[in-house]
C-alpha cells in the first residue's frame, strides 16, 4: 500500500519547491558529519522545530535505512505498531518501507505487531521523512510507532532493534522523533526539559523515564527516546550530545505557552588509531612480555613529541606516564614506550594483571611544545597544561581534568608533584595538546 501525507500544507508546505526553500534555509551546511546510531528529533511544525531537525540532520552521515520510532497521538491501531511493506508519499516523492529489516525486527520483538492502522493518520514519522529526502535520494526505512509503556517494554523493543539491524549487516540509522515539554512556561520548560536531557545525555533510559513521571515532563517523545537509548547501548553507544535546545510559543514573544524542542545525537565509540596502538601494547605485554612492532607508522604518528598514556579502570586511575619532549624516533614508539610505563611502571599503582585488560579504557595525550609563560594570568587548566620548574625539579599536569578548575589548584598540584615547596619561586610554562580517546 502507499501511505499518503496527511499533514503536508499543515506541518510544512505542500509545494515540494516551497518546502525544499524551508528546508534549505534550516540547514547548516558548515557543520562536520559524522558517523552515528542514532539522533532524537521534534515532530512540530517545521516554522516551530524545523531548525532543530536541520541542525541535526546536518551533522550526521545519513545510510541508505532508516528506523523512525514515535508516539501514538491519534490512539489508533494496536500499541505497538511497525509496518513491514509498502511505501510513504511525502510532496518530495515516494520512500520505501524496509520489509526484510522490517520482519527481522518483528520476529525479535514479540509485543510490536504489524499494523497499519496506528500510521494512518500520524504525523511524528511523516514530517522526519523531508528532511531526510531533501539530503538523501534513495533509501528505506522502517516506521515504528509505540503507546506508553514500562522500561521493560521499551528494552525488549530497542534490542530486537539492535540485534536486527546486527543481523541484517546494514548500515542504519535509527531515529526518535519526539518533543519535549508542551504548553508550560518558558522558564518551566526549559527547567524539566534540561532533566530529561541529562538522562538522555547519560544514556540512562530508567532515569529518563523516572524523570518524566517524578517532575511531570509533558514530553511526548520520552518512549521512543528510551527504546533508541536501549538499542544504542546494545551497538556500542559511549557518549549523546545535545545539538540544539529551542522552545516557541505559537505567536512570537509568547513566553507562557511554550512547546520545548531538542535534537540530541547518539554516537558509538570509534578508537582512535592512537589509542589502539596504547590499548594494543599494554594487552601485548601483559599477556606475552613482548613489546608490539610497528612497521608502517600512520602519518599522524610519524612526527615526534612528548605524549602521555592514561589508562583508567572506571572512574579510577590505573596509572599515567609520559614524556615531556620526545624521546623516541616517533610518536608511536612513545606511545609504545609511555604505555608500558603506564601499565607496570607507575609508583601509584601495582602493575597490571590479565584479568584487568578488559575494563581498562586509554587516553592518549600529544602535547605541543612547552612556552614559558610570565604570570598565572596567562594560564587555563581548561585549555593548556602547565610546568612548573624550580632547577632541575618540574611537576607537570594535563589539561582538562576532571576536579581541576582553577589555575591556582592546577599549580598546586605540579608543586607537590615536582616537590617544590609553595613559596619557593618558579618558572611557569604552559603547553596545549591533542586529546585522543
Amino acid at each position: 500500500m502507499k501511505r499518503q501525507a496527511v499533514v503536508a500544507g499543515q506541518f510544512y508546505p505542500h509545494a515540494p519547491s516551497e518546502l525544499k526553500s524551508m528546508i534549505k534555509k534550516m540547514l547548516e551546511p558548515g557543520a562536520v558529519k559524522e558517523d552515528v546510531i542514532g539522533y532524537y528529533a521534534p515532530h512540530a511544525g517545521f516554522i516551530y522545530s524545523g531548525s532543530v531537525v536541520g541542525a541535526v540532520v546536518s551533522r550526521v552521515r545519513l545510510p541508505d535505512t532508516f528506523i523512525i520510532l514515535g508516539p501514538n497521538h491519534t490512539g489508533l491501531g494496536v500499541p505497538y505498531s511497525i509496518m513491514t511493506e509498502g511505501t510513504w508519499v511525502t510532496p518530495l516523492g515516494e520512500v520505501a518501507i524496509d520489509t526484510d529489516l522490517a520482519k527481522r525486527i518483528l520476529a525479535h520483538a514479540e509485543i510490536l505487531k504489524n499494523d497499519i492502522a496506528a500510521h494512518s493518520q500520524e504525523h511524528c514519522i511523516e514530517v522526519q521523512l523531508p528532511f531526510i529526502q531533501y539530503l538523501k535520494k534513495d533509501f528505506q526505512f522502517v516506521p515504528i510507532v509505540l503507546s506508553h509503556a514500562s522500561a521493560e517494554v521499551y528494552k525488549e523493543i530497542g534490542k530486537a532493534i539492535a540485534n536486527s539491524i546486527k543481523e541484517s549487516g546494514k548500515s542504519v540509522m535509527i531515529v526518535a522523533s519526539g518533543d519535549m515539554t508542551h504548553y508550560e512556561t518558558e522558564q518551566a520548560a526549559w527547567d524539566k526539559d534540561m532533566r530529561a536531557i541529562d538522562a538522555m545525555l547519560k544514556l540512562d533510559a530508567e532515569e529518563l523515564l523516572s524523570r518524566v513521571q517524578r517532575y511531570d515532563i509533558s514530553m511526548c517523545g520520552y518512549g521512543s527516546a528510551a527504546v533508541l537509548i536501549y538499542a544504542a547501548l546494545e551497538m556500542g553507544a559511549k557518549e549523546a550530545e545535545l545539538v540544539k535546545y529551542t522552545n516557541s510559543g505559537e505567536t512570537s514573544g509568547d513566553k507562557l505557552s511554550v512547546v520545548g524542542y531538542a535534537g540530541v545525537i547518539f554516537k558509538s565509540y570509534r578508537e582512535s588509531p592512537q589509542v589502539k596502538l596504547a590499548r594494543e601494547t599494554v594487552e601485548t605485554y601483559v599477556t606475552k612480555h613482548t613489546i608490539p612492532e610497528v612497521k608502517d607508522v600512520p602519518q599522524e604518528m610519524r612526527g615526534k613529541a612528548g605524549v602521555f598514556v592514561s589508562i583508567h579502570a572506571g572512574d579510577n586511575l590505573r596509572g599515567c606516564i609520559g614524556t615531556i619532549g620526545p624521546t623516541k624516533n616517533n610518536i608511536a614508539e612513545e606511545i609504545i614506550h609511555n604505555a608500558i610505563s603506564s601499565a607496570t611502571r607507575d609508583p601509584r599503582f601495582p602493575p597490571i594483571s590479565k584479568n584487568e585488560l578488559s575494563g581498562l579504557n586509554y587516553s592518549v595525550d600529544v602535547l605541543m611544545p612547552p612556552e614559558p609563560v610570565e604570570s598565572e594570568k596567562e594560564l587555563d587548566p581548561k585549555k593548556y597544561g602547565a610546568i612548573v620548574e624550580s632547577g632541575w625539579r618540574r611537576g607537570l599536569l594535563l589539561p582538562a581534568l576532571e576536579g581541576v578548575d582553577t589555575v591556582a589548584h592546577q599549580i598546586e598540584i605540579c608543586r607537590a608533584k615536582a616537590g617544590i615547596e609553595y613559596n619557593e619561586p618558579v618558572k611557569l610554562y604552559r603547553f596545549e595538546v591533542k586529546r585522543y580517546k
